[in-house]
C-alpha cells in the first residue's frame, strides 16, 4: 500500500512549467529515491508535499487522504518531516532548542513554540517530555554532547545532523530529504548511508531522499524515480534505473556532446 501518492501533479511558474504531470507512489516502509539533474523539479515536488506551493493539478495522497487542504504548519502533525536542501536552523539557539523546533505542533502556548521554550515553567511535563525526546534524537545521530552549543559556527556536516534531529523527533511517518549529502566529504556520505540504513530499521521509517549523489541513493533505495525538465522518465528498481539510457543522457548528455 502506497503510504504516500503523487497522482499528476503539475506545478507552473508564470510560463515555467516545473512539473509536467508526476505521478509515483511511495510504499509504506519504503526507501524510494528521487534523482534528476539540476532543474528537474525535485524539490519543487517537496514543496508541494509540504505545502508550500499548490499545484495547478493533480493530488497528493498521504494514508489515503489528501494533503492539498493542510496547512503548511500542520503537515508535520500529519506525520509528514523534511529537511531542506539549503540547512535551515536558528543560528541564534542552542542545537537542542534547534531539536525541540521539530516539536513545534505538540507543544502549544499561548505567546507561540519559541517563546514559550523559554518562559514554561520547568516543572512542565510537556517541555520535560520534549526536552527527553530531543536529547534522544541528538543522542540517535551522535551529538548529545553538543546540546548547549549555539549552532551557529558548528561545521556543516554537523548542521546536517542536527536537522536530521529535528526531523526525526517528531517520530514522523514518512521523511522527506533534500539533499541530505550535499556538501558532506567521502566518510560523511558513508556514514549517512549507515545512519539511513539504522533509522529505517529501528524507526520503519518511510523515507524519501533527493539527492545527486548517485551512490548514496543506489545503496539505501529500493526503489528509484527519476526527473527531468519537470516529467519523469523512468521509474524502477535502482540498477534498472541506473541503466536506463534516458536517465544516462539525462545526467551526461547525448552522444553529440549536449550537456
Amino acid at each position: 500500500m502506497a503510504l504516500l501518492s503523487v497522482q499528476d501533479v503539475t506545478v507552473r511558474f508564470g510560463g515555467i512549467l516545473a512539473l509536467d504531470g508526476i505521478s509515483f507512489d511511495v510504499p509504506d516502509n519504503a526507501i524510494v529515491g528521487l534523482i534528476g539533474p539540476n532543474g528537474a523539479g525535485k524539490t519543487t515536488l517537496f514543496n508541494v508535499v509540504t505545502r508550500v506551493y499548490t499545484p495547478q493539478s493533480g493530488r497528493i495522497d498521504f494514508e489515503g487522504q489528501s494533503l492539498l487542504d493542510v496547512r503548511p504548519e500542520l503537515i508535520i502533525k500529519r506525520g509528514v518531516a523534511r529537511t531542506f536542501q539549503n540547512v535551515e536552523l536558528f543560528s541564534r539557539m542552542t542545537v537542542i532548542q534547534n531539536v525541540m523546533v521539530g516539536l513545534h505542533s505538540e507543544i502549544r502556548h499561548p505567546l507561540g513554540f519559541v517563546t514559550a521554550m523559554f518562559h514554561l515553567p520547568s516543572n512542565s511535563r510537556k517541555e520535560e517530555t520534549a526536552l527527553a525526546r530531543a536529547r534522544e534524537a541528538l543522542d540517535y545521530v551522535g551529538l548529545k554532547d553538543l546540546e548547549e552549543r549555539p549552532v551557529a559556527g558548528l561545521p556543516f556536516g554537523t548542521l546536517k545532523a542536527v536537522e536530521l534531529a529535528r526531523a526525526i523527533v517528531s517520530r514522523p511517518k514518512l521523511l522527506l530529504l533534500d539533499e541530505p549529502a550535499g556538501g558532506l566529504n567521502h566518510d560523511e556520505v558513508a556514514d549517512l548511508v549507515q545512519l539511513f540504513r539504522r533509522i529505517h530499521k529501528d524507526f520503519g521509517l518511510t523515507m524519501l531522499i533527493v539527492e545527486h549523489h548517485m551512490n548514496l541513493v543506489m545503496r539505501v533505495s529500493d526503489h528509484v524515480v527519476c526527473l527531468d525538465f519537470g516529467k519523469k522518465i523512468a521509474e524502477g528498481a535502482p540498477r534498472e534505473v541506473q541503466a536506463n539510457q534516458r536517465v544516462i543522457e539525462a545526467y551526461l548528455g547525448t552522444e553529440d556532446g549536449a550537456a
